[in-house]
Formats: structure tokens, sequence, C-alpha cells
């Protein structure tokens, strides 16, 4: 039952991350803690955040913004080791809290700032955006937001962005993969060679099924989709990290 629901779940955030070019964290990150755990769950989404960004990047190859690949990846990487450091030293309970709370804030913010006329630019913005991308990602598997934020306001046009994001998170996941690893090799899931197969095919199903939808579905109401579920998974885990502590 559990493996099905994961496997639903991946296949819906492939599906978002090839329509939007983002939201596979948002979206599933609050329900896998529900189901596999905090540090499990975190695992899994970056896992599975770094294959379906490795699948799609010849796909958007030409719209990659490289320049701005090599600014924000450097700085995310930075952010990635106090983040695993952090969620290395939370219990379950309370990193459940952290994971509802920053993908709350993380969607708040980002529905402030789609209606904001403030146009910010500059090297610092963008280091400073992608240390807070690899920090949250590393504690709660959601490292989107803070990028989606700078390409908000510095009016960084859709294409280029939802393309640039594909190799920054495939980087980051790898990053964040290898520093749990290393830190506590527990954070991974025993899980057999053929759970790891079928959710790779869950990912390929979710990446064609995206495309077939991006003919049908604006990028609007796409975004719309997203955001709703996530708040219900942000708000889940929330409840669930307040049960546990309490």
């Amino acid at each position: 039952m559990i493996l099905t629901m994961t496997l639903v779940l991946v296949v819906v955030g492939a599906v978002a991350q090839r329509v939007a070019g983002l939201g596979f964290a948002m979206l599933v990150a609050p329900f896998l803690v529900l189901l596999l755990g905090p540090h499990h769950g975190v695992f899994v989404v970056n896992v599975c955040g770094m294959i379906s960004s490795l699948l799609i990047i010849p796909r958007v190859w030409r719209d990659i913004d490289w320049s701005m690949f090599r600014w924000l990846t450097p700085a995310a990487l930075a952010g990635t080791i106090p983040g695993a450091l952090i969620a290395a030293a939370l219990p379950a309970g309370p990193l459940s809290l952290v994971i509802g709370a920053v993908v709350l804030a993380a969607l708040v913010l980002s529905l402030l700032l789609s209606r904001a006329d403030v146009v910010v630019t500059g090297r610092p913005v963008r280091v400073a955006a992608g240390v807070l991308s690899g920090l949250t990602n590393a504690m709660a598997g959601v490292g989107g937001p803070a990028v989606s934020a700078y390409a908000v306001l510095a009016r960084w046009p859709q294409r280029p962005f939802a393309a640039t994001l594909q190799p920054f998170f495939a980087a980051m996941g790898a990053a964040v993969i290898i520093t749990k690893l290393i830190l506590d090799p527990t954070q991974a899931p025993e899980i057999g060679w053929w759970v790891w197969a079928a959710i790779t095919v869950a990912i390929v199903a979710g990446i064609f099924g995206g495309e077939w939808v991006q003919r049908y579905v604006s990028d609007r109401s796409a975004r719309i989709f997203v955001l709703f579920v996530a708040f219900v998974g942000a708000f889940t885990a929330l409840g669930k990290g307040l049960a546990d502590v309490l």
C-alpha cells in the first residue's frame, strides 16, 4: 500500500515538474514525509528530484541559462552542508514540523511575490537565493521556492528559468544525497533495487504524462493545482509533527 501511494505521488510530482519546471518537491515532500518518515522521505524526494531533472535536461537543453546555473549552483552546494547537519540533528517530530513550516512559508512567499512589482537583480541576490535553496532542500527536500522567488523578483522569463532549474536540481540533489550518506547513512531507506527501478519507471511515466498534459493545460492552471495540493500536504505534515511533539 505504501509503495503504491509512493509511486502515485512520484508520477504526479514528475508531471508537475515537466509542466511547470518545478513543483515536484513541494507537491510530494509533505506526503512522502507522512508515508516514510521525515528522514527517509526527504532522502527519497532528493533522489526522485535528481532523476527527474536528469531525464528532463535533454528535452530543455537549448533553453538552459548556463551563466545563471554557474552562479546559483555553488551557492546552493554551500547551503547543503548546514541544512544536512540540522536535519540529521533533529528528531522525527520536530523535523516534520520544520518540513511543514518550510513548505508553507515557501507557498505563501510564492503567492505574495506573484503580485509584487519590485524588480531585484544582482549577484548577491543570486548567491543568497542559491544558499537558501540548498539549505531548505537538505532540510526539507524543498529547494525550488527560493530560486522561484528570485526568478519572480528578477523577472527571469519562464522558459529559461524552468530549463535552468533542471541541471540545478540535479546537482543539488546529488550533493544532498552524498552529504546525508556521509553524515548519517541511516537516512537512506532500506529498500530493494526493484523499488528504485519502479520509482524510476514512475518518474519516466510522469515526464511523458507531463508532456501530454502540457498540450491541454496552461502553466497557470498547473501552478494552481500544485499550490493547492502542496498546501494540503504541508498542513498535514505540520499536524503530524505537532502530534508527534505533543
